[in-house]
This record gives C-alpha cells, structure tokens and sequence, in this order.
C-alpha cells in the first residue's frame, strides 16, 4: 500500500472515530439496558422516535442542538488558541442577564432595533465575562480552568441576587410565594418562529399536503439558523483570515509565535473573549427564543440545562472543528431530548441519559488520545524514511567516500 493511500485511510479513520465511539458507547449502554430487565431495542427505537419522530420532536431535538452549537464553536475558538474555557454556564448567565435587562428597560422598541440589541449585549457581556479569564491567564499566569470555573459561581450568586432583588417581577413582591424570576420579556423581543418559513418551502416544493404535518406549531426559532450561520463564519475566520491563523498558531507553539512577533497575551485574551461571547450568545438566544424571562428557581442548570458544559463535548466530538460541532450539537440534543421518552418507554432512571454521554465521552476522548498517537507516530515514520530510501542511503555512501 502506498504512503499516500496509507494516509488518506488514516484520514478517513480519524474523521470516523467519533461515529465509532458513538457505537461502542450505545452497545454498553444495551448492555447495561438488559441487566436492568429492559429491552434495549426498544429503548433506541423510542430514543430514535423522542427525538426525531416527528416534526416537534425534530424542532425540539434542533431547540435543544442550538445552546450546545453556539458554546461550541466558542470552544472550538479557546482550544485552538491554547486555552481551556469551561466557563459556558457562567457565560451563558450573564449573555441571558444582559437580554434580559436589555428588554425589560426597552418596553417600547421595535422589533427590528430590539432583537438586534439584546443579542449583541449578550455577546458583549459574555465576552467580558470571559475576557476577564483571558486577562488572568495571560498577564497574571491564573490557570484558566480555575478561573473560568470560579467566575461560573460568581454568575451564579450574581443572577440569584438580581432575581430577587432588581430584576425581580414586581408581581412576585406581593405573593404568598415569590418566585425569584422577572416579568415577562416584551413580545416584540421574541426571536422570529420559522415554522412558517418551513411550511411555505414544503409548499412550494409540493411536500406540504393538506393532511401533512405542520412546522408552525413548533417553538423551533431563528436562533438555530444564526447559530449555524456563525459556525460557518467561525470556520471561515479561524482558516482563511490572519487573526485566525495567529490564534491557531499561539495555541499550536506560543514559543514560537512569539518569536514570530506574534503577541501571544492579546490572542489569549482574544481567544477566551471570543469564547466567552458566544457561549453568551447562546445565553441570549435561550431567553429570547424559549424562556422569554429569566428565572434563578432551579439554580444555573435550571436556566443553562449544562449547555456550558456539554457544548464542550460536543466540540470534542467535532474534532474542535466549527463545522464539525453541527452534527455533534445535533446528536447531543437527541440524546437530551429522546432519553425523556426513552425512560418513559423501558421505565428505566433517568441518570440512563447521563450515562450514555458519559460514555460517549470518554470513548470521544479517548479515540482522540490515539488518534494524536497515531499521527505522531506517522511523522516518525515519514521521519525516518528519507534516510532510508535508495538516495537517502546513496547520498550517505557520497557522505562516507568525501
């Protein structure tokens, strides 16, 4: 076999690992079905139909994909510039809090000027909220795990505290039991339904016959179509722009980069600002497309259902790759969303779902551990080659007779 055809088998496995981590995580997940006396054909199938069944559990499976995509391809920026971010819950808090505070304090603005409005304030706040760890990590060498971990409690803390004191819906004042939640968000900061747009393509493609189902029903929103767009965008800035290039080459050789003239504390901070944003981006979009308020019953999870943290596996899953986190984001909101039927079906716990994940996780991980290890081996290899090849050899017999 030659090394070219070599290589590109090698390729095509390492883009396949995740699919067969994917497997092997659901084939011990079976496993473990059957020893809880359930069917675990069954079980898939209803997980299958949870999530993609019909057109409101597509919507919801996509609603679910939306958060994860956009923490994502933030993550995908902070890895690739040589930083971990595990701040998406807290960043996502203050990207809602800023939404919110934004609409409440703009009752009468149009549409076309609010939406806009709020969403650029939840990217600005989670930038901040991140960039506040980029700052730590390049000027003060605070670990960035630390840091963007600590900021998440103080997020936390800091929506509990506006929840029941000024953000707090003044109807709740006077109740016999107040909820720490806000007032409902001005409908005219409701992000856009698409399910319209969806019946009026199966239209005029012939699809949408009188008794097919409808998308207008469904809460599926444009903040699903503006995640995906700004994934592409995000591909297109990190390879193909010079700032890009200069984040992905901090976070591959800071050494070198700085010896290039690269200044490797502004990327930093860039990169972790940018990560921050887009994991408050999420945030936005989550009050503006499906809560349309904010609320602290619950906690953090209540509001971010760990988008801040599963949107990390989903970017590992995607091989840190914008475009590959969209199907990734896809397959982690079906694993959400179809485990509610799942347990409903086989009567198995709920903490199923969880498990699933896990695995998958770890065989993620640990696919590409060896994937690194193979590659590194192959250079080894290419390495070694030229010295063993015929003019390699002669040019050493030419080396030996001078």
């Amino acid at each position: 076999m030659t090394p070219s055809r070599t290589l590109r088998l090698d390729r095509l496995l390492d883009l396949l690992m995740p699919v067969l981590a994917t497997v092997v995580a659901l084939l011990i997940g079976a496993v473990m079905l059957v020893l809880m006396d359930a069917d675990p054909i069954r079980a898939y199938q209803a997980l299958y139909e949870g999530a993609f069944g019909t057109k409101n559990a597509v919507a919801d499976t996509l609603i679910k994909a939306t958060p994860l995509l956009l923490v994502g391809i933030g993550i995908c920026i902070s890895f690739r510039g040589g930083v971990i971010n595990i701040g998406g819950e807290g960043q996502m808090i203050v990207g809602g809090l800023a939404a919110t505070a934004l609409a409440l304090s703009m009752p009468d603005a149009r549409a076309e000027v609010l939406i806009p409005a709020c969403l650029v304030a939840s990217f600005a706040a989670g930038a901040v909220w991140g960039g506040i760890a980029g700052v730590l990590k390049a000027y003060f060498n605070v670990n960035e795990i630390l840091s963007t971990v600590m900021l998440n409690q103080v997020a936390t803390y800091w929506m509990i505290y506006l929840m029941n004191n000024t953000l707090i819906d003044p109807d709740q004042l006077t109740a016999a039991s107040r909820i720490p939640e806000t007032d409902r968000l001005p409908r005219q900061s409701d992000l856009p339904r698409i399910g319209g747009w969806l019946d009026s393509i199966y239209d005029w493609l012939g699809l949408g016959g009188a008794d097919a189902a409808r998308w207008t029903p469904t809460l599926l929103h444009i903040g699903t179509i503006i995640a995906v767009v700004f994934a592409v965008l995000v591909y297109v800035f990190l390879w193909r722009t010079t700032l890009g290039y200069r984040i992905r080459a901090v976070g591959k050789n800071p050494r070198a980069s700085r010896y290039a003239g690269i200044r490797v504390k502004r990327y930093t901070v860039l990169s972790l600002l940018l990560s921050g944003g887009f994991a408050g981006l999420a945030g936005g979009i989550q009050v503006l497309g499906v809560r349309h308020r904010m609320s602290a019953e619950g906690g953090a999870i209540a509001f971010t259902g760990n988008a801040g943290f599963n949107g990390i596996v989903a970017a590992l899953f995607g091989k840190l790759h914008p475009l590959g986190t969209i199907p990734a984001s896809v397959l982690f909101g079906a694993l959400l969303v179809g485990g509610n039927k799942l347990q409903r079906t086989v009567q198995v716990p709920s903490a199923l779902i969880t498990v699933l994940i896990s695995l998958v996780i770890v065989f993620v991980v640990s696919s590409d551990l060896w994937s690194r290890q193979r590659a590194r081996r192959r250079v080894a290899v290419a390495a070694a080659e030229p010295a063993a090849s015929p003019g390699g050899s002669a040019a050493i017999e030419m080396d030996q007779a001078k």
